[in-house]
């Protein structure tokens, strides 16, 4: 056995401190596989990032599970959190689930803040393993399955296995392939709505996911545990959109949304009204259905950096999580790197295929004719199929 690429030897360098790096480490960890996270913020923002996360049975839970904080989680997480209404613009209702808050009634997909859940993974993890304001600015292969790191910081750094969990513009990815992520042609602008000072958008939202479709476009109201309801203006525009408006003209922006929203129902406006003037413009990107790259003996990825996809199979993070499980285990099972790494990359190349295809079809649905009665149609299959299995 090559000593360099045993457990105990090999210098694993985690690119990106996201949800995905987080748990891949703690896995690692558990097993008592040493790795460093390389963070190029210089400390935690989980908490400014995103909002509630739905976690899944068969992924974000399993990887949860073998990190040892599903009891934690299931502590943290909001069971109510699965309420779900879809209107079309004129606020007519096609589905209005109301979550069962026994949990012990096969809840599936809990929320729980991306905050909260960073703050989940990394109160368990060596925080001397993390490396903040470690933005990566070149990677080069040395070849044997070694790689250099240089951070803008101007430290270097040589790994025998560098995993890249950097999100859609990864800065690794380039190193396997030459193909990068596109636009979608799907802009949102992400606000924040106080829910206790609107007591009225907060009865209208109830306690999970309010979606809005019509008319190629959607907003899209998300009750976070922080009592923010985030807020999704959605809508099918050129690239270039959002280079026509100012970020930091938050009141120009909102009247530009009310404009586009102007014959929509007056509670799903009041979204867009009551808004804070934090406002984030969004462009979603996604790589090729089925995308695969070239092997390398010392590098591969995991979540966005792997399989970036739109959000309407609400699958990101869960990938993520099922990336770092599936690909610690293969650490774990196999001493020699490259073959932990092609035993991780053909079962996540499958599954994330699959998953990208179901993403892209209900982005496609989400944004055409009829949307809110084409997608209640096919959520009431999903259920069927569902309830037929068990």
């Amino acid at each position: 056995m090559d000593t360099v690429n045993s457990n105990e030897q090999r210098r694993i360098a985690i690119i990106g401190g996201g949800p995905g790096g987080l748990t891949l480490a703690l896995i690692l960890q558990k097993h008592g596989i040493p790795a460093v996270i390389y963070e190029r913020e210089q400390e935690d923002k989980s908490h400014e990032r995103g909002g509630s996360l739905d976690i899944h049975e068969d992924s974000g839970q399993l990887a949860l599970k073998e990190a040892g904080l599903y009891e934690a989680f299931q502590q943290a997480a909001r069971y109510e959190g699965e309420d779900f209404r879809l209107m079309d613009k004129t606020g007519e209702i096609y589905i209005d689930e109301v979550a069962d808050e026994d949990m012990s009634e096969g809840h599936h997909r809990p929320e729980i803040d991306r905050g909260t859940l960073c703050d989940l993974l990394l109160n368990k993890l060596d925080q001397s393993k993390i490396r903040y304001g470690y933005k990566l600015e070149k990677i080069v292969s040395l070849g044997a399955g070694k790689t250099e790191l240089h951070f803008e910081n101007g430290n270097v750094e040589v790994a025998d296995l560098v995993i890249g969990a950097d999100g859609a513009f990864s800065r690794v990815r380039p190193l396997l392939t030459d193909i990068d992520v596109e636009y979608s042609g799907l802009t949102m602008l992400e606000l924040n709505v106080t829910a206790d000072d609107h007591p009225d958008l907060a009865a209208f939202n109830s306690r999970g996911k309010m979606f809005a479709l019509d008319d190629h476009k959607g907003i899209l109201g998300q009750l976070n545990g922080d009592g923010r309801i985030k807020v999704y203006a959605s809508f099918k525009v050129e690239q270039d959109w959002l280079d026509t408006i100012r970020n930091d003209k938050p009141q120009e922006m909102k009247a530009k949304l009310l404009e586009l929203f102007h014959d929509w129902n007056e509670s799903l406006q009041n979204y867009i009204r009551y808004a804070e003037d934090v406002i984030l413009p969004r462009r979603i990107y996604m790589l090729p259905v089925g995308f695969r790259w070239e092997r390398n003996s010392g590098v591969t990825l995991i979540g966005d950096a792997a399989h970036v996809m739109s959000p309407f199979a609400g699958e990101g993070v869960n990938l993520a999580m099922l990336d770092a499980l599936e690909l610690a285990l293969a650490l774990v099972r196999n001493k020699n790197t490259a073959e932990a790494i092609e035993e991780y990359e053909e079962k996540m190349f499958k599954y994330s295929s699959e998953k990208a295809d179901e993403s892209n079809q209900n982005l496609i649905l989400c944004f055409s004719d009829h949307a809110a009665p084409n997608l209640a149609n096919l959520m009431q299959s999903y259920h069927n199929k569902y309830e037929q299995q068990t």
